[in-house]
C-alpha cells in the first residue's frame, strides 16, 4: 500500500514553519482507496510571498482545523503505506517535525518519485512535478494546491509503476538462512524493546533502539565478532514491542532480560538483588551504613546482587568522602577507626567530629543513589500522538510504568492506577537516574508517600 502526499506550508523550513494544507491518496498499487484533504490552521501569519505562490491565505485557514485536530487521521490513513511524494524529504519532514511538536514519532518507508523519475526516465531537461508532468503529458489542476499536486503525483506514481513495479523488499547481508526479508520490512522505525528469536521461537537477544528496523539490519549487517555472526545465524524471527519512551524502553530492556535471561545478553541478567545499603541514625545523631540481606518490606538505599558488592561499595564510599569505618560497620572496635589512625576519618567514632559535619559528608556519598523526589510519577511520550507514558516510583522505589490515553485529561489517581508492577532493583534506579540527569522528560510530578498505591 502507498499513500500519495503532498503538503503546503509556511516556508522551507520544518522547524521554523508549518503546515498550511495537506492531501493524501492512498492507493494499492492498481487504484486509489481512500483520500484525505484538508486547509490546516497554522497558528501563524501566512507571508505574502507564499499566498502568491499558493492562494492560501490567512482568512482561509482562520477556521481550519489545527495540526493535532486532524493528526489521528493522518496515522490512521497513512498505516501501513510507504509514503510518496515529489521530493518527499521535504513533506515528510514536514509531517514528521510536526507530530514531534505533539510527542509523537511518525515513521514512514518513504518512495520519492524525482529520484524515481531520474532512475525510470533519464535525460530529461528538468524533474520538477510542473515540467516533469508537462513532458509526460499529466494534467494538474490546481498547482501549488495539495489536493492538486498529490493528484498529478498519483498519475506520475501510476506511469511509473507501469515502466517497473517499486520493489518493497531488498536483500540484507549477513541474514541467517532462511531468514524472510519481509520480516525486517515490516519492522517499525519507532521506539521500544525487540526480541530476536530462534528457529524454536526462544527469545536470544533482547534489545532497546530508538529505531528499532536499523538496530536490528545493524546487528544483521555485523560480522565483526564472533558472537555476532553466531548470533546472526541463529535469528529465525523477530519480535517487538513498542514504548515511544525511550526511559520505558530502558526499563522493559532489563526487565525481560533478566526475565527471559537470552543466551547472547551478557549485561544486566544478574537477578538477584538480595543485599542492600541500609543507613540510620545512633543516639548521638550519627549516620551509620551497613550492608545486609533485604527482607520482605525493607526499602534499602540501594542493592547489590553479593554482600562482597556491597562491602566494596561501601569502602568506596568512606575512602571518597573520608567517612568513619566504625561507623559503616567495616571495622569492628569500640574505640576509634583505622581510618582515624591514618588521618582519614575525622573522629566521628570517637566523638571528636561532630555529627553535623560527617552527616553532610554521608549523605554526599549516599546522594548517587536518591531520587531528588520520595514519590513521583514521571510523564513521557507514549506509542501515538494522544498517548503518554507513566514510570511511577514510590518511596524510592520503582514500582513500574504503564500507559494512559490525554484525550481527555487525567488524574493522579488515573495515572497511578494504570501503572504495570515491574520489579525493583539496583539497575532500573540507576537507568532512571541517568536518565532524568541526561534526557527530558515532559513531565515530573511529585506525589505524597504512600503504602496504597500498588
Amino acid at each position: 500500500m502507498y499513500c500519495i502526499i503532498d503538503v503546503e506550508t509556511t516556508g522551507t523550513n520544518p522547524g521554523s514553519e508549518k503546515i498550511t494544507e495537506i492531501a493524501i491518496y492512498r492507493h494499492d498499487g492498481k487504484q486509489i482507496t481512500d483520500t484525505f484533504t484538508s486547509l490546516v490552521n497554522p497558528e501563524r501569519p501566512i507571508p505574502w510571498r507564499i499566498t502568491q505562490l499558493t492562494g492560501i491565505s490567512d482568512k482561509m485557514v482562520e477556521k481550519a482545523p489545527l495540526f493535532c485536530e486532524i493528526a489521528k487521521k493522518i496515522v490512521e490513513i497513512t498505516e501501513g503505506c510507504t509514503f510518496v511524494a515529489h521530493n518527499a524529504a521535504f513533506d515528510y519532514n514536514f509531517i514528521k517535525t510536526e507530530f514531534a511538536r505533539l510527542a509523537y514519532n511518525y515513521s514512514r518507508n518513504r518512495l520519492c518519485t524525482v529520484r524515481l523519475s531520474r532512475k525510470l526516465i533519464p535525460g530529461l531537461p528538468s524533474y520538477s512535478l510542473g515540467n516533469l508532468c508537462s513532458s509526460l503529458n499529466i494534467p494538474i489542476e490546481s498547482r501549488h494546491r495539495a489536493a492538486g499536486d498529490a493528484f498529478a503525483t498519483v498519475k506520475l506514481f501510476e506511469l511509473l509503476l507501469s515502466l517497473q513495479p517499486v520493489e518493497e523488499t531488498r536483500s540484507f547481508k549477513g541474514l541467517a538462512t532462511g531468514f524472510d526479508p519481509e520480516i525486517l520490512m515490516a519492522l517499525p522505525e519507532e521506539t521500544g524493546v525487540y526480541y530476536l528469536h530462534n528457529q524454536a521461537g526462544d527469545v536470544i537477544y533482547t534489545g532497546k533502539s530508538l529505531n528499532i528496523k536499523d538496530r536490528i539490519i545493524q546487528h544483521l549487517s555485523n560480522p565483526t565478532t564472533r558472537k555476532a555472526v553466531e548470533m546472526n545465524a541463529n535469528i529465525s524471527d523477530i519480535s517487538y514491542e513498542l514504548t515511544g519512551s525511550e526511559l520505558v524502553a530502558l526499563l522493559l530492556e532489563s526487565e525481560e532480560i533478566k526475565r527471559l535471561l537470552p543466551v547472547y545478553n551478557r549485561a544486566q541478567r544478574r537477578t538477584s538483588f538480595s543485599w542492600g545499603l541500609f543507613a540510620q541514625s545512633d543516639v548521638n545523631g550519627y549516620i551509620h551504613f551497613d550492608i545486609k540481606r533485604i527482607k520482605a518490606g525493607d526499602n534499602p538505599v540501594t542493592s547489590f546482587t553479593t554482600k562482597t558488592q556491597g562491602r566494596n561499595e561501601l569502602f568506596r564510599m568512606a575512602e571518597n568522602f573520608n567517612l568513619c569505618q566504625r561507623l559503616c560497620n567495616l571495622y569492628n572496635t569500640k574505640g576509634a577507626c583505622f581510618h582515624y589512625t591514618l588521618n582519614q576519618c575525622h573522629g566521628a567514632c570517637i566523638g571528636e567530629e561532630p555529627a553535623e559535619s560527617y552527616n553532610e559528608r554521608a549523605r554526599s556519598a549516599i546522594e548517587p543513589f536518591l531520587f531528588d523526589h520520595d514519590s513521583f510519577l514521571i510523564i513521557d511520550k507514549g506509542r501515538s500522538f494522544d498517548e503518554r507514558s507513566v514510570v511511577l516510583i514510590q518511596n524510592s522505589t520503582y514500582k513500574g510504568f504503564g500507559f494512559i490515553t490525554i484525550s481527555e485529561g487525567f488524574s493522579t489517581d488515573d495515572l497511578i492506577s494504570c501503572i504495570k508492577p515491574m520489579n525493583d532493583n539496583r539497575d532500573a534506579r540507576q537507568i532512571i537516574k541517568q536518565h532524568l540527569k541526561l534526557h527530558k522528560v515532559e513531565k515530573i510530578i511529585p506525589i505524597e508517600p504512600s503504602t496504597d498505591f500498588l
